[in-house]
């Protein structure tokens, strides 16, 4: 099978080609980096070298392809960006006339107006959807073990975690590994027809969890979590260098509808059982060796 994937080598992207790779699939991959070339190739994958938002590099990408995975790149921050680059893949998969589509969309999709990704994810769901002769999965991913990262500092410094939402505010949380298990699965073993989504959530867990979890992971049980005010949250981001506009949609907002109730409505109506396989307390350990190895 002849498979494209998007999204270079990123927390999914590359698990998933060293998964099709494994199992004897031609796999190319479409990054923007030229000098993510060679470890495309160590992976026995095809480089393809060029812009997501360039249409004639992209058509070429995908051509013959059987199998095309979607995802726009975290450097396309903005709406109007990602709604572009989902414009010009599904140019590309009609052009191509691509049978089968998996694309990593987000949990809040079913809202045309929401938070960060969500209103592009909307958008990029129903223009998918509209493709005549084109199958399409739809994959949606919580909020990501990973972004917890980026909390080891006030970890450390402070003894709290937090957001500007409350402890007792529930999430839906995925590890990347188990998107690409799902994507895979989809890829090579399922035969889908039609569109479909697949909500994909390794864990439901409050942000009171989250503390006591981590902080039993790193041998802090006093960790804490804190809930910051909007602007708190805000002058914050700031401080850490992103932009008003990035820390405003991706993060003050999405505090804001998980608070709400609106972000994750439809996944509690939807969902039926926990697609990932990874719960939070592995999560936990693969956190403190981290967080360990950086003392």
């Amino acid at each position: 099978m002849k498979v494209t994937v998007t999204g270079s080598l990123g927390n999914i992207s590359r698990i998933l080609i060293e998964k099709l790779v494994a199992i004897g699939h031609e796999v190319k991959v479409v990054s923007s980096n030229v000098e993510r070339a060679k470890e495309i190739e160590r992976l026995n994958a095809i480089p393809n070298i060029g812009r997501a938002d360039d249409l004639v590099f992209v058509n070429t990408a995908f051509k013959d392809a059987d199998v095309v995975y979607t995802m726009v790149p975290p450097s396309y921050g903005t709406t109007a960006l990602i709604k572009k680059v989902g414009d010009i893949y599904a140019s590309a998969i009609k052009a191509n006339e691509v049978s089968r589509v998996v694309n990593l969309s987000g949990i809040g999709a079913h809202l045309p107006d929401g938070p960060g990704p969500s209103s592009a994810n909307f958008y990029i769901e129903n223009l998918y959807n509209s493709l005549s002769h084109t199958n399409v999965l739809h994959l949606r991913p919580g909020m990501f073990y990973s972004n917890f990262y980026g909390a080891m500092a006030l970890i450390r410094t402070q003894n709290i975690i937090g957001n500007n939402f409350d402890e007792n505010v529930a999430l839906a949380l995925t590890h990347p590994r188990d998107i690409a298990d799902v994507a895979l699965e989809a890829m090579t073993n399922s035969v889908f027809g039609g569109n479909a989504t697949k909500y994909v959530v390794s864990d439901e867990i409050t942000g009171k969890e989250i503390a006591e979890k981590l902080g039993k992971a790193i041998g802090n049980p006093d960790l804490k979590w804190i809930q910051f005010s909007d602007e708190e949250m805000f002058q914050g981001l700031l401080q850490q260098g992103m932009s008003e506009q990035m820390a405003t949609t991706y993060i003050i907002d999405t505090g804001k509808a998980l608070r709400n109730g609106s972000l994750l409505q439809t996944y509690f109506t939807e969902r039926t059982v926990l697609l990932g396989k990874t719960n939070f307390d592995d999560f936990a350990k693969e956190f403190s060796v981290i967080y360990n190895s950086k003392f």
